[in-house]
């Protein structure tokens, strides 16, 4: 199963030049890594980043991450994704931009 984190450009680009982040302001604010499914990660881009279109999204595989990747009540009583550790570059699957359209942002075919 893949799970998805939205980054901002400039956060994207710190994670591939250091190889591994803590995560976006709030990911540090909260103490891990917040990830969505791909049943939650449209409304996760409409909540938190809707005028934003500098983004990158990006996919990792949730079983390898193991005992650090716990899934959590959240936004609307939701079970969510929550990384408790680093996020290395060798963890991501795929990344591509996350552009935004007239209407929100637009996903890649065949993730929704």
């Amino acid at each position: 199963m893949l799970i998805y984190k939205i980054f901002r450009r400039p956060e994207w680009d710190a994670l591939c030049a250091a190889g591994k982040t803590l995560g976006a302001p709030i990911d540090l604010a909260d103490g891990f890594i917040h990830f969505s499914t791909a049943a939650q990660v449209v409304e996760t881009a409409a909540k938190h980043f809707a005028s934003e279109s500098d983004l990158v999204l990006v996919a990792v595989a949730a079983e390898p991450l193991g005992a650090a990747l716990k899934w959590e009540v959240s936004r609307g009583g939701a079970l969510f994704p929550h990384l408790y550790r680093a996020l290395r570059r060798e963890d991501v699957a795929w990344d591509t931009a996350l552009p935004l359209g007239v209407s929100g942002h637009i996903f890649p075919e065949g993730l929704l």
